[in-house]
């Protein structure tokens, strides 16, 4: 009896973890939209945009972009990896961080709110430029490099360039 009961637990259990298996593929549900930065913050890019006569699409999450080459390879959507070449800089022009020459891997759902929301909208070989409002990026926090220096103040708006090398 003991070894019938273990054989159907057995059983029961293994028939339990392959059905969990079976609809392994997560869906993406990730709505853009749904994170949009304040009223002031927007109106601060609208007028660094306007200062500097820089023609951009502004995006339903307040961030603004303009798109230099849509891409024709693979679109991603807000869960999807990518592959990225980008260079990161201030409205005072300091660059921050950048990667050029090596393309960088990454997953769209761990990076900042304004990449999720605006890179979907190339597709691979693509080109974009970003114009992120603090909340969608890095917020009031600085951000320190390794000895303590700030490298982004808090409440940056944060200007990318970005090429979609590949949807991974």
């Amino acid at each position: 009896m003991n070894r019938k009961y273990l054989f159907v637990s057995i059983l029961s259990l293994t028939f339990f973890q392959l059905s969990c298996l079976k609809n392994k593929e997560v869906s993406c549900d990730y709505s853009p939209c749904r994170y949009v930065a304040p009223a002031s913050e927007i109106a601060d890019l609208t007028i660094y945009l306007t200062t500097n006569n820089i023609t951009a699409t502004k995006h339903c999450s307040g961030l603004s972009y303009s798109i230099t080459d849509v891409g024709t390879g693979k679109q991603p959507d807000a869960c999807s990896g990518v592959s990225v070449k980008y260079t990161g800089r201030l409205t005072n022009g300091n660059i921050f961080d950048e990667r050029i020459v090596t393309p960088l891997g990454l997953d769209l759902s761990s990076v900042i709110t304004g990449w999720r929301s605006a890179i979907p909208l190339i597709k691979e070989g693509g080109r974009m430029t970003l114009y992120i409002p603090p909340y969608l990026g890095y917020g009031a926090q600085d951000r320190k490099d390794a000895n303590g220096n700030v490298v982004i103040p808090g409440n940056s708006i944060l200007i990318f360039t970005i090429e979609l090398v590949s949807v991974l």
